[in-house]
């Protein structure tokens, strides 16, 4: 793996996707064992309202050139459509639900978003976290995130097959039960549409390629779009 330069990023597995060409969890779990910040933790312009991604490699554009990921299509879209807000981009390759939980107050206390794009479990799975562990993060994730008046989208995922039936329906459940109880919008499985296509994947066959950027941005934009008519800055 490649040290990116100081800024927030995300990793977020193909070996989390429903297939099986992604090799073992004991590869997965190295490659995804050392936190890489992402590129675009900066502050963004405050006179907007801001939108911060907490996630993992996926969304911190890992393997990609600069700009080129999701969450930088995602400030362009915005854009385009004239949609006034500014995207702060703290994701982490390698983080987890516990050091996403760990970052956010500052996020928070620092940037003060209206909206706030959780996308982060992926290797907790990779690493053996318990289920309840990851439940309880995610859920005070969400509660902090909503106490500091954001609205919040969480984004899900699936843990590859080889963890047995009964852990993969558990762990892609959490998301659907915490989108429910905390009454947030979600995105099933960020890699859906491309997770049987190993040409959307990078040579690790883990990470989505750059032609598959624009596919993971529809999966999310259209629980996003609904709160920017709701959202304000605080």
């Amino acid at each position: 793996m490649v040290k990116r330069r100081l800024k927030l990023r995300a990793v977020a597995p193909r070996a989390l996707a429903l297939t099986t060409a992604f090799g073992s969890a004991a590869l997965a779990a190295t490659l995804f064992s050392l936190p890489f910040p992402a590129h675009a933790a900066n502050a963004p312009e405050q006179a907007k309202p801001v939108i911060v991604v907490l996630g993992d490699s996926i969304s911190a554009e890992y393997g990609l050139p600069r700009d080129t990921g999701w969450v930088a299509l995602m400030r362009q879209r915005l854009t385009d459509e004239r949609i006034d807000y500014s995207v702060a981009n703290a994701s982490i390759s390698g983080d987890t639900t516990s050091g996403g939980r760990a970052r956010l107050p500052a996020l928070l206390q620092r940037l003060k978003p209206s909206i706030v794009i959780v996308e982060l479990g992926a290797n907790d799975a990779l690493r053996g976290v318990p289920l309840a562990t990851t439940e309880d993060n995610l859920r005070t994730i969400i509660e902090q995130a909503q106490q500091s008046h954001a609205k919040v989208v969480l984004v899900g995922m699936y843990v590859p097959p080889n963890y047995g039936p009964d852990y993969t329906q558990k762990f892609h459940g959490l998301y659907g039960e915490l989108s429910k109880q905390l009454r947030v919008p979600l995105v099933p499985f960020l890699l859906a549409g491309i997770a049987d296509k190993p040409d959307m994947f990078q040579a690790d066959q883990i990470h989505p390629t750059q032609q598959a950027q624009p596919v993971l941005l529809n999966n999310v934009w259209p629980a996003v779009k609904p709160l920017l008519r709701t959202s304000s800055p605080h």
